[in-house]
């Protein structure tokens, strides 16, 4: 995480990438939803990350 406790875009990035991989494993189909809505919201934030960036 960056020094002010807010994660930064490439940390993001790979929470979204390990909750996708988690979720292939997953036999439950509820819970490996929830694992997908997760790693989408840690792609959201990535985004808003990415577009915060200086150019």
């Amino acid at each position: 995480m960056s020094p002010q406790g807010a994660p930064t875009r490439d940390e993001a990035l790979a929470n979204a990438a390990r909750l996708l991989r988690e979720a292939e494993l997953i036999q439950d189909r509820g819970l490996m939803e929830r694992y997908t809505e997760m790693a989408n919201s840690w792609l959201t934030i990535a985004s808003v990350l990415q577009d915060s960036e200086p150019a």
